[in-house]
């Protein structure tokens, strides 16, 4: 059994980015834990009935994806700057002490949110080999709505280079979406069932088969 721990800033990126493969790990006996870094508070403007569904959508992604444990960091949603990192990192730093995750799926680093942007350095921050010697594999994610939108820049774009076959898990993976029915539309809208079929589609041509989730490996450790 190996230990994973996918991580992202809202609910519904863990989904777009990387279901399938979840679903994947499942299903081979793997454990998998969620590491949410935000959440909805009625002191920003949302209702106490989007505070209240948002929990439910949460719960209910928990159940049916079969997740082992959710932490959450409780940062109000668009609200994460440089600044946010002192406290963050240790708050990250102690959740891998706990889980121990062998494998890391995260945000990728140039998505156009500002809150994926500081997820992802805070993760990156926690796993260095000599203080974190379980960590095996971190991977990043591409998350539609995101990541298409970050700046065009050398540096910046997402190179796929490790492939997940999830023809088998395409259609529960579009299945829990649905359960995220307020981030979704139609197409052209990017957040849209459509959309989240052409970019498996895609990926799936590029190594041969049906549907497939790309990621870009930054570590790959094989003791």
């Amino acid at each position: 059994m190996k230990k994973v721990i996918v991580v992202s800033a809202h609910p519904d990126d863990e989904i777009l980015g990387c279901g399938g493969t979840l679903l994947k790990h499942i299903e081979k006996g793997d454990q998998v834990d969620w590491l949410i870094t935000t959440s909805v508070f009625t002191s920003q403007g949302f209702t106490k009935e989007r505070v209240d569904s948002r929990e439910e959508e949460i719960q209910k992604v928990k159940e049916e994806l079969g997740i082992n444990t959710i932490y959450r960091l409780d940062y109000p949603t668009m609200s994460l700057t440089d600044e946010s990192l002192i406290k963050m990192i240790p708050k990250v730093s102690k959740i891998f002490n706990e889980a121990e995750p062998e494998i890391i799926y995260l945000l990728n680093r140039s998505d156009a949110h500002s809150d994926h942007n500081i997820t992802f350095r805070s993760v990156m921050a926690c796993t260095k080999s000599f203080r974190y010697p379980f960590v095996k594999r971190v991977l990043m994610y591409e998350c539609i709505s995101e990541t298409e939108f970050g700046p065009t820049l050398p540096e910046n774009v997402f190179m796929p280079t490790y492939f997940v076959d999830i023809s088998k898990y395409r259609d529960k993976k579009n299945e829990l979406m649905k359960i995220y029915s307020s981030e979704l539309g139609e197409h052209p809208f990017p957040r849209s069932l459509r959309n989240m079929d052409a970019l498996s589609t895609f990926r799936g041509a590029t190594i041969g088969v049906e549907f497939a989730e790309a990621f870009q490996v930054l570590k790959w450790i094989d003791k």
